[in-house]
């Protein structure tokens, strides 16, 4: 048996979207299940994110720590960022919200991991990119406001966020699967077999 996800969809007798915002839209859809019954689904609409576990030549990883009020807790997180046009090349994307969290470029891109954080309830996808050969950008930083104008930048040994994540203690679903496939991938192929940085990604299609 191949342990792979392959595209399928149902069919939905019925759509509405009840919110829509600015952002993001709540979808209502009636699907037929496999045995002709017919039930009410409804779903966030998501325009796809990307995230970048940026790794210094010490083995430090560059987290910000951020408000997030839906959980009502500061999270220590990786630099993230919606894709904010439809088709935008997720690379691109990713270099910019390096440079516009923590002011920093990087030398060297691969394809970590791709995951849908909580396809139960959202069609969010987001593309997982390790970034080395870290640098400060060059030019004024980005001028940030709201959540962002408290947000703490550090960098933080790879191992300590292992163990935070395993203690309970990190709960950022991008960081969680960005350090663990980290520490996967040097235990089994190595780095130099991820994917590179333009892979293609089906869930968010986009042009080089």
């Amino acid at each position: 048996m191949q342990v792979q996800d392959t595209p399928e969809e149902w069919r939905v007798v019925a759509s509405t979207t009840p919110f829509k915002g600015n952002k993001t839209s709540v979808r209502t859809d009636d699907v037929v299940m496999p045995d002709g019954s017919v039930v009410r689904r409804d779903y966030q609409v998501h325009p796809g994110s990307v995230a970048v576990l940026a790794v210094d030549d010490q083995d430090r990883v560059l987290v910000l720590r951020q408000y997030r009020h839906p959980v009502r807790q500061k999270l220590w997180e990786i630099p993230a960022g919606l894709l904010d046009v439809p088709g935008e090349n997720p690379l691109h994307a990713a270099q910019r919200e390096l440079y516009e969290e923590a002011h920093a470029k990087a030398g060297e891109w691969r394809v970590l991991t791709d995951v849908y954080t909580t396809p139960g309830g959202c069609d969010e996808a987001v593309r997982i990119f390790l970034a080395r050969d870290l640098a400060e950008a060059e030019g004024e930083r980005y001028a940030v406001s709201e959540e962002e104008a408290d947000m703490e930048v550090a960098r933080v040994p790879l191992d300590e966020l292992v163990r935070g994540v395993l203690a309970g203690e990190l709960h950022n679903n991008c960081l969680v699967v960005g350090v663990l496939s980290l520490v996967a991938a040097r235990a089994g192929d190595g780095l130099d077999a991820l994917r590179p940085a333009e892979a293609p990604w089906p869930a968010r299609p986009f042009e080089r």
